[in-house]
């Protein structure tokens, strides 16, 4: 019978590898549907595809597709496994172990962020950024020292690693060391344009070393860049009130009780003249003049 349908141009038919061909077919219409459906924002029904692929076949590429989507969903845990899934079988990737760390740094799980760390660290201990994270991990921990000297080392091997310089002077400031949180917001200034988070350190700088004029000049630039940035209008209204500069402080704390008022209101919700000067003495007495 195979001779006959050879002969006349047929072929013998096989079933396994016609439903192997089918699989095959199925697990790429799966793939790219949710891949399609990702970037469009339909993340449930990719995750859908995702899942359906991988009762097809194992393949990592879908794992970290399915990760991406389950972030979006805000389902970090499960996230967390399809990543596990990919370092399991790529122990070298350290993209994906930082990817990972990541994803706990949102849960603010820091044990397990630092443990995806050590991982990558494992596989190269010069990782700038790793070393960044892990520093991340250990400030999460309220480790300060151990976080300082980790941002130095990631900063020695990426001069140009802004991020950790800026948790740096951050973490300096904290400490007290204004010379040193300065020389980082400097380089910061220097390397970097309009930024608000930089911009946010240098006045906070300015501010504890007594340079009031400065810090509001730079306070002033930081909302004509972003007119809803609260931190601006609260360390600006604090060194208007330590100033004396009553109606500018109030005008400040007018502004966060319009962006914030679940936050910044008194107790009773009063918004007059009086509510606000009692949120204003509450508020602007508690501030950490170190923005922190």
């Amino acid at each position: 019978m195979g001779f006959w349908k050879s002969f006349f141009g047929g072929e013998e038919s096989n079933p396994e590898e016609e439903k192997k061909n089918a699989e095959a077919k199925n697990f790429d219409v799966f793939k790219y549907d949710g891949v399609k459906a990702m970037r469009m924002g339909q993340f449930d029904y990719a995750e859908k595809c995702f899942r359906e692929a991988l009762k097809i076949q194992e393949d990592l590429e879908v794992h970290d597709y399915l990760s991406q989507t389950l972030i979006r969903l805000n389902r970090l845990d499960e996230a967390l496994e399809e990543l596990n899934i990919i370092i399991k079988a790529e122990p070298d990737n350290i993209a994906i172990m930082l990817h990972a760390a990541h994803v706990a740094y949102m849960q603010e799980d820091y044990e397990q962020m630092k443990n995806f760390c050590e991982q990558a660290l494992g596989v190269d201990a010069e990782n700038a950024m790793a070393n960044y994270m892990v520093a991340q991990a250990a400030l999460g921990q309220g480790d300060l020292i151990n976080g300082i000297a980790r941002l130095t080392k990631a900063i020695a091997l990426n001069e140009q690693l802004g991020d950790a310089r800026l948790l740096r002077a951050k973490t300096l400031l904290k400490l007290g060391d204004v010379n040193g949180a300065e020389e980082d917001v400097n380089w910061l200034m220097a390397h970097t344009e309009d930024e608000e988070e930089v911009l946010l350190m240098a006045a906070r700088v300015a501010h504890v070393k007594g340079e009031n004029d400065n810090a509001l000049t730079i306070y002033n630039k930081v909302i004509d860049l972003n007119p809803f940035q609260m931190d601006a209008y609260r360390e600006r209204g604090q060194i208007r009130y330590e100033q004396g500069d009553k109606k500018g402080a109030q005008e400040d704390m007018q502004k966060l009780l319009e962006m914030n008022p679940n936050e910044l209101a008194d107790v009773s919700g009063d918004y007059s003249a009086e509510g606000v000067e009692q949120a204003m003495k509450r508020v602007y007495s508690a501030i950490n003049p170190f923005g922190l």
